[in-house]
C-alpha cells in the first residue's frame, strides 16, 4: 500500500487568489492520488488557515483514503486542548509550522507541552522545515529527543541549505524521519545513501506537486524495490499504526 506523508487541502474561502480557488479540495486530490497509484494520503490544512474541522470532515468521509493530521499554533492558549480534540476525533498527527506562526522551534516553553500532548495521545508530529532559521533541524532534534515515543517528520528534509543538518539529526535520533516533498532528487539520493530507507518517508505536498512525479523521483533515487516500499508507505504505516489495516 502506497501511503503519502504530507499533503494540503482546504475548503474554498476568502478572497486570496492563493487560498480561495476551488481546485484544492480533497475530491481533486483523490484523482491525483489515483493517477499516481497512491492508496492513502496524510492531509492537513495550510499554515495560513488552520481548519482542523475540515480535515476531520474529509477523514470521516473517506476513511480508507485520508489520514487526517491536525494543526496547532503553540502560541495560542488552547493549543494543547486542541491536540486532545484532534486525537479524540481520530486524527493521527499534528502539523507544526513555526515560520508561518512566528516562533523558533528551539523553544521548550512553547513546544514541550505540544510534544507531551502528542506523546499522551499517540500522535505523529510533522514539522514544516524548509530552509529556514525558525526550524533548523538541530532545533527540531532538541525538542523531539526528550519525547522518543513521538515520531517526528522533518518535512521537506530541510531543503536546501539545511539538508545535511537534517540528515545528521535523522541519522542519530531514533524518532526523527525525513519527509521528501520539495526535496531534489539529489537530496533524496544523498539521504538514502547516508541514513537508509528506514529513515525516509515519501511526501508529495499536494497541490504543490503531483503524486506520480514524487513517486518517479523516489524510484530514480532508490533503486531497491524493498527500500522503495519502506519509503512509499511501509515505515509510515508503522508510525501511524496502520500496519494491521494493510494486511
Amino acid at each position: 500500500m502506497i501511503i503519502d506523508a504530507y499533503n494540503n487541502a482546504w475548503a474554498t474561502a476568502g478572497s486570496s487568489d492563493y487560498l480561495a480557488g476551488d481546485g484544492y479540495g480533497v475530491e481533486v486530490m483523490l484523482a491525483s492520488m489515483d493517477a499516481g497509484g497512491v492508496a492513502r494520503a496524510v492531509v492537513c490544512s495550510l499554515g495560513q488557515m488552520i481548519d482542523n474541522a475540515y480535515v476531520r470532515s474529509v477523514q470521516q468521509r473517506w476513511p480508507e483514503r485520508i489520514v487526517g493530521f491536525g494543526q496547532v499554533n503553540p502560541r495560542l492558549p488552547d493549543a494543547v486542548e486542541e491536540i486532545a480534540r484532534c486525537a479524540a476525533a481520530g486524527l493521527r498527527g499534528i502539523k507544526l509550522h513555526p515560520t508561518m506562526h512566528g516562533y523558533h522551534f528551539c523553544d521548550h516553553g512553547l513546544l514541550d507541552p505540544i510534544f507531551a500532548a502528542c506523546a499522551e495521545h499517540g500522535l505523529v508530529a510533522l514539522v514544516n522545515a524548509l530552509d529556514d532559521p525558525f526550524c533548523a533541524p538541530l532545533s527540531i532534534e532538541e525538542i523531539a529527543r526528550p519525547f522518543p515515543s513521538v515520531p517526528t517528520l522533518i518535512a521537506h528534509m530541510g531543503t536546501i541549505w539545511n539538508l545535511m543538518e537534517a540528515i545528521l539529526v535523522a541519522g542519530r535520533t531514533p524518532n526523527l524521519y525525513l519527509e521528501t516533498s520539495g526535496a531534489q532528487l539529489l537530496d533524496v539520493r544523498t539521504a538514502y545513501e547516508r541514513v537508509g530507507a528506514e529513515k525516509i518517508v515519501m511526501g508529495t505536498d499536494w497541490p504543490g506537486n503531483d503524486f506520480d512525479l514524487e513517486r518517479a523521483k523516489i524510484a530514480r533515487a532508490v533503486p531497491d524495490v524493498e527500500d522503495r516500499r519502506r519509503i512509499e508507505g511501509g515505515t509510515l504505516a508503522r508510525l501511524l499504526g496502520l500496519e494491521e489495516e494493510q494486511r
